[in-house]
């Protein structure tokens, strides 16, 4: 499946805005849980919830896997609930994305498929929003820094709080290293 045209840029732009509100440079670490704060959004870890919701306890302890994040919706209000078993990387990646589906508007739809009973998966809202989260937590610019040499890896990945694999994703998705494969090529 394919982002539609312009969208990566269109991710990019409202990425750029939103860190700009919230006071960050391209080479910032993205708090999840500040852009929360900012977007009057609450976020509940899993394990506040193991007292009045019986299931989270099997989502803590016994799958931990099988639950990163949730969007809950009350009537145009959202919350997001998230597993703080996973990794701090993990989490920030976790909620960052469930924010991204509100930044880019996607309408609530009930979790399950009410025919199969088995999970309602909406592939453009997925991958657009797992767009947006890379956008958010690694710019381009910051993926090209850490591709030429500029940031270790994992200097990068502590300053900005994401995993190996988020890290990575973004410097091949975005280009970067091709950009600075070539410009190696180019200068040797």
């Amino acid at each position: 499946m394919a982002l539609r045209r312009g969208f990566k840029s269109e991710a990019s732009d409202l990425a750029e805005e939103v860190r700009g509100e919230l006071g960050l440079s391209r080479f910032d670490r993205m708090d999840p849980f500040a852009l929360a704060r900012h977007l009057a959004v609450p976020v509940i870890p899993l394990s506040d919830l193991t007292a009045t919701c019986s299931g989270a306890q099997y989502f803590l302890a016994v799958e931990p896997g099988t639950l990163s994040a949730v969007t809950v919706f009350e009537g145009v209000r959202r919350i997001v609930v998230h597993n703080d078993t996973h990794s701090p990387a993990r989490q920030n990646s976790n909620v960052t994305h469930e924010l991204a589906h509100g930044l880019l508007l996607h309408a609530p739809a009930p979790a399950l498929d009410s025919a199969t009973g088995c999970r309602d998966w909406n592939a453009d809202h997925e991958e657009e929003a797992d767009w947006l989260t890379g956008e958010l937590l690694v710019t381009r610019p910051m993926a090209l820094a850490v591709a030429r040499g500029k940031f270790s890896r994992e200097s990068a990945m502590e300053r900005l709080g994401v995993s190996r694999k988020m890290l990575q994703w973004r410097i091949n998705a975005t280009g970067a290293a091709k950009q600075a494969a070539r410009e190696a090529d180019r200068f040797s």
